[in-house]
């Protein structure tokens, strides 16, 4: 993937009651990936408890947290930086990783959806 356009934008962490599953995440970045067809905006978090291990998030509840995100932060955080997208993805990851970057060690979720009149839809890559 040719990523032709990034930008960071900062914004506040949101506390772990912020998602269904009670899991603590954090906004580590917001980048606007325009491709030659489409624009990808992807909003990264790192989310630590979907690391390996006792008492893992599994991707079917990160699933949820991220249509929540999606919905209840990614459609208005749109609106306030007048940003468009054809793909909005929510991915998590159990620490920073760089963007295109292969990390093995790096445990990943990611949800791709499609802003609808207001709403997140769950898409396909």
């Amino acid at each position: 993937m040719r990523l032709l356009a990034a930008l960071a934008m900062l914004a506040n962490p949101l506390a772990a009651a912020e998602v269904p599953s009670g899991q603590e995440v954090t906004l580590h970045e917001v980048l606007v990936d325009a491709q030659e067809t489409v624009t990808w905006l992807r909003f990264r978090y790192l989310a630590p408890q979907i690391a390996a291990g006792e008492g893992q998030i599994t991707y079917d509840t990160a699933g949820e947290d991220m249509l929540h995100l999606c919905q209840t932060f990614a459609m208005g955080y749109m609106a306030d930086y007048a940003l468009t997208a054809d793909k909005i993805v929510i991915s998590f990851m159990d620490r920073i990783t760089e963007f295109g970057q292969p990390d093995p060690d790096a445990v990943q979720y990611f949800e791709s959806f499609r802003e609808e009149d207001g709403v997140c839809i769950w898409d396909d890559f």
